[in-house]
């Protein structure tokens, strides 16, 4: 694809479909995301409609070796343009030099219509082969009843092309009519009176412009590409005793890999034997590397440290860790922003406005022009045809999106759609869970205080409820019985109530644990456990049977990175909110170390969700970082959800962005690199429409009031010629220019 014309063409393809309930197309990344109805679709239906429009495509299956096949179809699509711009700009370079053939004393008796014939066998392979492309295009469109970039390009050099073979062939016939005024006074500089070098220079500017284009674009999706070389292509496999050097793609589930020293894991598995140190900062940006050892997961393009490890392969090729993320990247790379849809508004117009706009400019100056009228008024209307640039308006959004998605990859934030990305920039409130979020997520136990029984009775009915449990302080309970050697018990008829409390039936008796406000407490009992909240300890309160049989204090550690995550946002004029649903002392010490003034304690699930939606309503647009189950609608009740990646599935399904690196840190970095894809964004809109606006009337010559007399000033008249009328090669040169300055420009968010 090469326009924003493209895009709806496409689109409109694939909507025609039976059973296609909706298609977004990407100008940058050149995909397309269908979806289809609960029936189902056939493949061949869908690339049978792309290819009846004029194009082609094929299924992604595998986004890793689908990355890699279109890198090689990228490559030869380069290897094509730079031969048909070579070709085309070395004929227009001769062919404009050949035109003053006059001047050169043994060619001055040449016949204008032999030099027009030699030119005209020059000139046609260039139109017809290497401007066969456009012709094609351009009569795809036309059978669907539209027009793209190709029209244009189409249009323009053919009537340069054509005119002049008119000319060429006919030359007595027009002699001295207003197509062909008298011999000798043609445009200046075109002895002959064709323009041959104008059809093929703008053919030759074009595809040089989308070669310097195309390998631009090739950039934008570098991100991808770092992922993808991150998996080794080959695997040492365990058979039959033996250790197989095993291309990837033959790997399976189960089978025995080995790894050694500096290595990188070639698939996702399970420690069997040998222990080490990896490096995992692709997947989570934490540069401290990893102890493994039997039992422990590893996963593939991490980096193994000084020892050897054996492991069994459980996840492989695109099911692996390094696979999703390379595919969720490319889902978000190839989404396309709510702002595109002013772009989709201009783009249907765009075309046939040129058109109209040519078409006036033809008429009214074949009249209005200086002598000789009609080949003034045929040049300025190529010009405004092939400057026309629906093409920096295509590219201007979908390339930062691209790029500003790659980086973020590479920082460990993962985008979900360019909607996400666009919204981002909007924030001005975030509002993070406590536990797992701001705080380590790891708590351990660190006081015990009994009721009639003993700490060890007390921690094991309590790690027996906390047993099915995914919170992470029924983990530091399940964690600080096993370090005592404590066997939990069995526990029946288990339920969880997200961010209040566990219950279950152990031995015989109701037990529950959870927040100590919600029981009865002696006055001296309350004293100490007000007392350990103060100090940033959680109180859990364990009940057997309705009456209180002891506390269980929990301390987790504030991330290290948590201060300066919210004073970050501090600095970025964006307030910051904590809601838990730990008790008001425990969490109003957390707040203070942290810098959050705004807390919300002892909120169930629900009312985080209600919070969040309160501050939306007082005008505010809010991100929500959290990590758990119980963050998980307010997560959705968000402007923007942002999951914690060490959280649960639930709330990561339910986030637009997934920081992997668990850095709250994360939260300030995806707004400022959506703000900065925004401030991209709207330059690069903005040099598109300018372009399009200011120069479109210069090609229709707007300046020859100006310059009637034919006063252009001697540095500007290779632009403008003697009377202000824009020569069809700069034209063209702009046009391409346009479309590289866009791309180039969102370029800088990788850097």
């Amino acid at each position: 694809m090469s326009c924003a014309a493209c895009v709806g063409h496409v689109e409109k393809a694939l909507l025609g479909v039976s059973g296609v309930e909706a298609a977004q197309v990407n100008l940058a990344t050149e995909s397309a995301d269908v979806l289809v109805g609960s029936g189902g679709i056939a493949l061949r239906d869908l690339t049978e409609a792309v290819a009846g429009a004029g194009y082609s495509a094929r299924k992604v299956i595998d986004p890793i070796a689908s990355a890699e096949a279109q890198d090689a179809q990228r490559d030869s699509e380069l290897s094509k343009l730079r031969k048909r711009a070579f070709v085309s700009l070395a004929v227009a370079a001769f062919l404009m030099a050949a035109m003053y053939y006059r001047s050169v004393p043994w060619l001055e008796n040449v016949s204008p219509t032999a030099a027009n014939v030699f030119f005209l066998a020059l000139a046609a392979p260039v139109q017809f082969w290497a401007g066969s492309v456009f012709y094609r295009s351009a009569w795809s469109a036309a059978r669907l009843g539209t027009s793209n970039m190709s029209t244009l390009i189409v249009i323009g050099t053919s009537t340069a092309f054509f005119y002049s073979a008119a000319i060429t062939a006919f030359r007595p016939f027009f002699q001295g009519s207003f197509l062909f005024p008298v011999e000798g006074s043609g445009v200046p500089g075109h002895a002959a009176g064709t323009y041959f070098d104008v059809s093929t220079a703008i053919i030759g500017l074009v595809f040089f412009g989308r070669y310097l284009e195309a390998r631009a674009r090739g950039h934008t999706t570098s991100a991808i590409r770092f992922l993808i070389g991150l998996q080794p292509r080959t695997a040492r496999v365990v058979r039959a005793g033996k250790v197989l050097e095993t291309p990837i793609e033959e790997v399976v589930p189960g089978d025995v890999v080995q790894t050694r020293p500096g290595e990188r894991m070639a698939v996702d598995g399970t420690v069997r034997e040998g222990s080490s140190a990896v490096d995992e900062s692709i997947l989570t940006g934490e540069s401290v590397p990893v102890e493994k050892s039997a039992g422990d997961a590893v996963y593939a393009g991490t980096v193994n440290g000084n020892g050897a490890l054996t492991f069994v392969a459980t996840k492989v090729g695109r099911e692996t860790a390094l696979g999703e993320i390379v595919r969720v990247v490319q889902q978000a790379q190839s989404s396309r922003a709510p702002v595109e849809k002013v772009v989709d508004l201009v783009a249907a117009r765009f075309v046939p406005a040129v058109l109209v706009a040519a078409s006036i400019t033809l008429v009214v100056w074949v009249f209005l022009a200086p002598e000789p009228r009609f080949a003034n008024a045929l040049l300025m209307t190529v010009a405004v045809l092939v400057i026309a640039c629906p093409c920096a308006l295509g590219l201007a959004t979908p390339t930062a999106v691209v790029v500003g998605m790659g980086r973020g990859a590479r920082r460990g934030i993962l985008i979900r759609d360019a909607e996400a990305l666009e919204t981002a920039h909007k924030v001005d409130t975030v509002v993070f869970d406590k536990t797992g979020t701001l705080t380590m997520g790891r708590p351990r136990v660190s006081s015990l205080l009994p009721v009639g029984v003993s700490e060890r009775e007390l921690l094991q009915l309590a790690a027996s409820v906390e047993g099915p449990s995914e919170h992470p302080l029924g983990g530091a309970v399940r964690r600080a019985a096993r370090e005592r050697r404590i066997e939990p018990l069995e526990v029946k008829r288990f339920q969880a109530l997200p961010g209040q409390s566990a219950q279950g039936e152990v031995a015989g008796h109701s037990v529950v644990v959870g927040s100590f406000a919600a029981v009865r407490l002696g006055e001296e009992l309350a004293r100490e456990a007000a007392r350990l909240s103060s100090d940033g300890q959680t109180m859990l309160a364990v009940t057997r049977d309705g009456a209180t049989i002891g506390l269980i204090g929990v301390e987790d550690t504030i991330r290290p990175t948590a201060r300066e995550a919210v004073q970050t946002l501090h600095a970025m004029d964006v307030h910051t909110v904590m809601l838990t649903g730990d008790n008001p002392a425990t969490a109003g010490a957390v707040a203070r170390q942290i810098g959050i003034a705004e807390v919300a304690a002892g909120v169930s699930p629900a009312e985080k969700a209600a919070r969040v939606g309160s501050l939306k309503r007082d005008g505010r647009a809010v991100a929500m970082v959290g990590d758990g189950i119980n963050d998980a609608p307010a997560l959705a009740e968000a402007d923007l959800g942002i999951a914690i990646g060490s959280g649960t599935d639930v709330a990561i399904e339910a986030a637009g962005v997934t920081l992997a690196s668990s850095d709250p840190r994360g939260a300030a970095e995806t707004i400022s690199l959506s703000r900065a894809a925004m401030r991209v964004i709207r330059q690069n809109l903005f040099w598109a429409f300018f372009y399009n606006v200011l120069l479109i009337p210069v090609a229709a010559g707007a300046l020859y009031p100006l310059f009637a007399g034919g006063d252009v000033p001697g540095p500007l008249q290779p632009l403008l010629g003697e009377y202000g009328f824009l020569d069809p090669v700069v034209a063209a040169g702009a046009m391409a220019f346009s479309s590289l300055s866009v791309v180039a420009n969102s370029l800088r968010l990788g850097r």
